[in-house]
């Protein structure tokens, strides 16, 4: 007979935040998969873009955690869909800047505008303090404070 486990995973932090993160999101996600073809990543470059303007795949990995393999592909398929541009940049030609194509730039911000109208949804099922409380714990376990 084998002894009773008393490690909870329902209580473990990192297993309730991947959960939250894959329920939470699946609404968003079938929004810019079934619209737009999107996979994650690629919104999440797209994004990147369109809240800060011009970047490299670099800076969007390093800025996002995203492998750079991943923001690669992410780039390609974006600059398939005319949704972005790459520009050599002029002091070092192994570098490409990124921005928004006037295509990229209309999706991003009708993607905006959905992620907004859900994110006040999941926040409505906390009132402000404990939705403002949620987010400054989620940014420091992030590294973001």
């Amino acid at each position: 007979m084998t002894e009773k486990d008393d490690f909870d995973l329902r209580n473990f932090l990192p297993f309730l935040l991947n959960q939250a993160a894959e329920q939470s999101s699946l609404e968003f996600q079938r929004v810019y998969k079934n619209r737009y073809g999107m996979l994650r990543t690629e919104w999440r470059v797209l994004f990147h873009l369109g809240n800060y303007g011009e970047m490299t795949a670099k800076e969007i990995g390093e800025r996002a955690i995203i492998h750079k393999t991943k923001v690669s592909r992410a780039v390609a398929k974006l600059g398939q869909r005319r949704y972005l541009s790459r520009t050599r940049d002029e002091r070092d030609r192994r570098v490409e800047r990124l921005t928004l194509t006037p295509a990229g730039l209309a999706v991003y911000r009708e993607l905006r505008g959905i992620a907004e109208h859900y994110d006040a949804k999941l926040a409505a099922h906390f009132t402000k303090g404990e939705a403002a409380l949620l987010r400054m714990m989620l940014r420091r376990l992030a590294g973001m404070d």
